[in-house]
């Protein structure tokens, strides 16, 4: 008689982890906050050149001058956090400078104040961006962590489709009241701390706090050579992409009505919402420098596009082009810069990673702007092609091709 033999048991699929409720949190902090932010930004630079006068270089300097602001902040916000260990205060503050900046552009009467209130948003930007990447990174397990970046992105990214859809409606119910339009977007700034103090939580492990602030040289050096190639394609990147603003003001330049200007980032920020999260799930599965590339790729082709466009729909193309770039990239970066630093240093990477692109956006912003009043907005997006075709090199891992 025979032995009878048991059918082997089939082999289970270990099931992946859930995303953190922290990385819920901090994503509808940050579409309360984009929702906001992003009701005034969508107009703001059409209300700055045709109410207050000022020229497209003012404006390019000035968005360049706000974004490296809060590139210098992280630096500091994102070494702090490490040396502590602790990183929800920062968020916290961060949040808090964002949403009380918003009272002053319904109350300015001169270009002055709104500068002013800008530099004061991105400050609250600088110190909460780092801070909060190393909360997500430390709170997700690694096998997941392309989708927890691409899920807190992707519900950033509908606060700001959310955002310039309620800018059309109160400016096309208000016959252009830009006040009123400032004044209620200062609502969901203070939703997004309520629900940030009361619903997260700080997420304990990990690596020890460190014992001084990494800023020296030795520490810089840590960040490896990975790392710094990695920083060094994203500021080239960010040169060629340049300000969000002359994205408003070539689509106002095509013809597009004052009330409608806003569809420019309903479009944008639809795409890149819907991107985002597929994107970081796939970044899981594959090589992600593979996906950073397509995504240059992908902006060339909007930059052509603005630069060749005579009329509204062709510069809307390219407008949704810009999008799809967002959400091929920005995610894929973050989770790149986890990927090539040690844990302790993540926040002092993510700062470093900031002030490097919002150097690059200064540049960006002066020049495009001298570039769009002396030549014209298709020379601007000419150059921008230019940039974004040499960034496509840095795709790929140092000397590897």
């Amino acid at each position: 008689m025979s032995a009878s033999t048991e059918p082997a048991s089939p082999t289970r699929a270990i099931p992946s982890p859930r995303i953190p409720l922290l990385v819920w949190v901090l994503g509808w902090v940050s579409l309360l906050t984009d929702i906001s932010s992003e009701m005034i930004l969508a107009v703001l630079p059409v209300y700055l050149g045709t109410v207050m006068g000022v020229s497209a270089a003012t404006i390019g300097l000035i968005e360049g001058l706000a974004e490296a602001t809060a590139a210098v902040v992280r630096v500091f916000s994102g070494a702090i956090g490490d040396r502590l260990g602790r990183y929800k205060a920062l968020v916290v503050l961060g949040y808090g400078l964002s949403a009380v900046s918003k009272i002053v552009f319904p109350l300015a009467g001169t270009p002055l104040p709104v500068f002013a209130a800008r530099i004061v948003d991105r400050v609250g930007k600088g110190l909460r961006t780092s801070p909060r990447d190393a909360m997500i990174a430390r709170a997700t397990p690694p096998e997941i962590r392309g989708q927890a970046f691409g899920l807190r992105q992707s519900l950033d990214t509908l606060g700001a489709v959310i955002g310039p859809l309620l800018a059309i409606l109160i400016l096309g119910l208000s016959h252009n009241d830009f006040q009123l339009l400032f004044w209620i977007a200062f609502v969901p700034g203070v939703l997004a701390i309520i629900v940030l103090v009361r619903a997260a939580e700080e997420p304990m492990g990990g690596a020890q706090p460190l014992s001084r602030v990494p800023l020296t040289r030795a520490d810089l050096a840590a960040l490896g050579r990975a790392f710094w190639w990695i920083a060094f394609g994203a500021a080239l990147l960010t040169f060629g992409r340049g300000a969000k603003a002359f994205l408003v003001l070539r689509t106002e330049n095509l013809g597009t009505p004052i009330w409608l200007v806003p569809i420019a980032f309903v479009v944008m920020n639809s795409v890149y919402a819907a991107a985002a999260y597929p994107v970081g799930w796939l970044s899981d599965r594959m090589d992600r420098r593979r996906i950073l590339a397509l995504g240059i790729v992908v902006l060339i082709a909007s930059d052509l596009l603005l630069a060749l466009a005579e009329g509204p729909w062709v510069g809307l193309a390219g407008v949704l082009f810009w999008g799809l770039h967002f959400g091929l990239t920005q995610g894929v970066l973050a989770t790149l810069v986890v990927d090539s630093v040690p844990e302790p240093l993540r926040g002092t990477a993510f700062g470093v990673f900031s002030l490097l692109s919002g150097l690059a956006l200064v540049a960006s912003g002066a020049l495009g702007g001298l570039v769009w009043d002396i030549w014209g907005p298709s020379t601007l997006f000419w150059l921008a092609t230019a940039a974004a075709v040499l960034s496509l090199g840095t795709a790929w891992k140092p000397g590897t091709a």
